[in-house]
């Protein structure tokens, strides 16, 4: 339906009376296409080539490749200039030092980059990355959903994306102390290092330093340890906000002013959250809610385009930040 909508040139239509003021686009991670067949965080990657493309492309397109305080600046003055796109990565990868930053170094274009400040200093625990381990290595998985013994076979590919769709939507529904019983145990059970999986994923602040200089880069955080903010109560999120700003504020050139919720979809954050981000002086917050921005759109509560790494079209990212559907 996106090729056609390009094709016909309706896009084009759509992006003078819904297109808003600009997109921001989502990345997580940026590394060279790998031949697994079992791969259920595909879509959260692009790789180097496809982050090269888009790129070039965007400078020919008829926006501007713009920092978060310049997005910001124009969201509150919509009529500040053309259309623009602002560039962001969550997650705090090593990969993105690896491949992404030279990337954009090299095409002069701003970018943010939003850390979970626990993560450079070893502290994180990137449960997702245990959850594909595990079912990756194993033709079997049991382990205990409400007090009862599931067992997933997990022999075929099939068999494996259908246990991690059931399991990771399961291990997001979890309170973080039940959350870290369960995938401690699932780890435990099948010899799986969380730990030395994330250290070996995320930047340390020595690869965060490597352009934390640049004066294109824009470093916000991401809380301390990127809990699902909706599943903590008030207090636990406001202190997790907080220490994310402060460790990376202690670690950073300046203190961040602009702020990612953590996994960013719609129910894993509220009301409550987005009033606790401007309360923490964040000139920003951005989502995972699909959408372009806005002319006079809450700064705190920000919508983005989650690029899906399995796609590779850019006239569908075209379609996309024309404000379709």
């Amino acid at each position: 339906m996106l090729e056609l909508a390009y094709a016909s040139g309706l896009w084009r239509l759509l992006e003078s009376s819904r297109g808003g003021v600009g997109t921001i686009l989502k990345f997580e991670r940026v590394r060279p296409r790998r031949n697994d067949a079992f791969q259920p965080l595909r879509a959260r990657e692009i790789t180097p080539q496809f982050l090269h493309r888009l790129i070039t492309r965007l400078k020919k397109w008829p926006v501007d490749i713009v920092s978060m305080d310049e997005a910001c600046r124009r969201v509150t003055a919509p009529r500040a200039g053309r259309r623009f796109v602002a560039l962001t990565f969550d997650g705090g990868t090593r990969d993105f030092v690896d491949y992404a930053y030279p990337l954009l170094s090299g095409h002069q274009v701003p970018f943010a980059v939003y850390l979970p400040a626990a993560f450079p200093d070893g502290l994180g625990r990137m449960w997702w990355l245990a959850l594909d381990a595990v079912i990756a290595t194993q033709d079997r998985v049991n382990t205990v959903v409400d007090d009862v013994r599931r067992y997933f076979e997990t022999v075929s590919v099939a068999d494996k994306y259908h246990a991690h769709h059931y399991l990771d939507g399961w291990l997001r529904s979890l309170p973080p102390l039940q959350l870290a019983h369960a995938v401690d145990d699932l780890c435990l059970r099948y010899g799986i290092d969380m730990a030395a999986l994330t250290r070996a994923a995320v930047m340390t602040w020595d690869d965060v330093a490597t352009f934390a200089g640049d004066p294109l880069a824009t470093i916000g955080t991401s809380t301390l340890n990127y809990p699902i903010l909706a599943n903590l109560d008030a207090s636990e999120a406001q202190r997790d906000m907080m220490l994310g700003q402060a460790v990376a504020e202690a670690a950073l050139p300046k203190r961040p002013q602009h702020f990612a919720y953590p996994f960013g979809y719609a129910g894993s954050f509220g009301a409550r959250d987005v009033t606790m981000a401007a309360e923490q002086g964040f000139v920003s917050a951005v989502t995972s809610v699909a959408g372009v921005v806005k002319g006079g759109s809450d700064l705190h509560a920000l919508p983005r385009i989650a690029w899906d790494g399995r796609r590779t079209s850019l006239r569908v990212l075209r379609v996309m930040m024309s404000g379709w559907p």
